[in-house]
């Protein structure tokens, strides 16, 4: 954008407009259109919009007054200038408060005050004595510049530390789908594009997506890719997991996108789940047992027992003969992936990884089953398919 911003002055077009905007997306899109799907790309075009939109027909005031006395004096005390950061901060932080959430589960509401603070030492020392060095350097008069510059990083650190430890500086926001994140995108792009009342129907939007977001239902039940790992939402609310191995990425990811501040170091995670060298058992908000079976001896009670049974191992075939039973083996993750379910009813809703038609060069879909009622394996050894209980190596799909 800054290339495309130069050449605009060397025509002299106006450099801060949506067309210059569109321009600098269009490039990057055309270079890397599977930026689209990024977080960088996202709040950078989100916060860029918002601040463009905000200049050019949202203060008009900022451009008013200069030259009445009163106006001169605040200009020279440097009024307009605060000011002017502390709406860049607020339309930035506001336009791309949706996405921060949407990948990072996770809001700083304290960012104006780190600019507040912040923004001026960079703005006043850290940029032009970093300039100044650069320029001093074939002098050898660059020393200088280097550690005042040094001082203004050590402060801009400084306020960073300071406003993280403040009471609610991280506040953890659960995870929410891809609807409500379109949606409050649409009523960005209205409020910031349009100028007639339809730009009204954009903080609508906005506050249906948050609405939205906030009353999206969490899962119950989670499931590793490879089944090490499996999470329960016990009667306390909050998840219990218990793994196997020392891989601990899906543990974390689980926990912050249920904004859950616990790390998978922290002990009493497995928490409301009973556990012994055949399997463990743990409960679900409503009392459903659910059930991991780790050896061949486990399955015959568990099939019996439990409304979910999870196994790093296949099951028998009759496990899933009841109508209440949901079985996630070996033969499921394999070929869906990691699993989420949540209870509704009497029963699961399932949601997969891999949904069917899912085909990409690393993970590519499994041959379809012939004969009715077969089920669809994953690529993998024949001697998955029976119980002898031996584990085989995870070739990967």
């Amino acid at each position: 954008m800054i290339a495309i911003v130069l050449i605009g002055v060397m025509v002299d077009r106006p450099a801060l407009t949506f067309r210059t905007l569109t321009a600098a997306a269009l490039g990057v899109l055309l270079l890397a259109p599977e930026a689209v799907v990024h977080p960088s790309f996202q709040m950078s075009f989100a916060a860029t919009l918002a601040l463009i939109a905000g200049y050019q027909h949202g203060l008009p005031w900022m451009r008013a007054g200069v030259d009445t006395p009163l106006g001169a004096r605040i200009a020279l005390w440097g009024g307009r200038e605060i000011i002017g950061m502390v709406l860049a901060s607020l339309l930035a932080g506001s336009a791309t408060m949706i996405y921060i959430a949407y990948h990072f589960h996770q809001l700083q509401p304290y960012g104006l005050l780190a600019n507040l603070l912040a923004m001026p030492v960079v703005s006043a020392l850290v940029m032009p004595m970093g300039i100044l060095g650069v320029l001093a350097m074939p002098f050898g008069y660059d020393g200088i510049c280097w550690r005042l510059m040094g001082e203004g990083i050590d402060w801009m650190i400084g306020v960073v530390l300071w406003v993280a430890s403040l009471p609610g500086a991280n506040t953890l926001v659960p995870a929410f789908g891809t609807g409500p994140l379109l949606l409050a995108t649409a009523g960005l792009v209205l409020v910031c594009l349009l100028r007639t009342p339809l730009r009204l129907a954009g903080p609508a939007l906005l506050a249906v997506a948050i609405v939205w977001a906030l009353r999206t239902p969490q899962p119950d039940v989670l499931v590793a890719p490879d089944g090490s790992a499996v999470a329960l939402r016990t009667a306390a609310g909050r998840l219990a997991v218990v793994k196997t191995g020392n891989d601990v990425f899906a543990v974390r990811e689980w926990l912050a996108a249920d904004a859950d501040s616990r790390t998978p170091k922290d002990k009493g995670l497995d928490q409301g789940i009973a556990c012994d060298q055949a399997g463990c058992v743990g409960r679900l908000a409503d009392g459903s047992l659910v059930a991991i079976s780790r050896t061949l001896e486990a399955f015959e009670e568990d099939c019996r027992r439990a409304a979910l049974v999870v196994s790093p191992r296949q099951a028998p075939a009759g496990c899933g003969a009841r109508r209440d039973i949901r079985v996630i083996d070996r033969k499921v993750w394999r070929q869906s992936g990691a699993v989420a379910l949540r209870r509704v009813g009497e029963g699961f809703e399932q949601t997969v990884a891999r949904p069917p038609g899912y085909n990409r060069p690393w993970a590519r879909v499994p041959p379809a089953a012939t004969g009715p009622g077969a089920v669809r394996q994953a690529p993998g050894n024949p001697a998955d398919d029976d119980l002898s209980g031996e584990e085989e190596p995870d070739r990967g799909d």
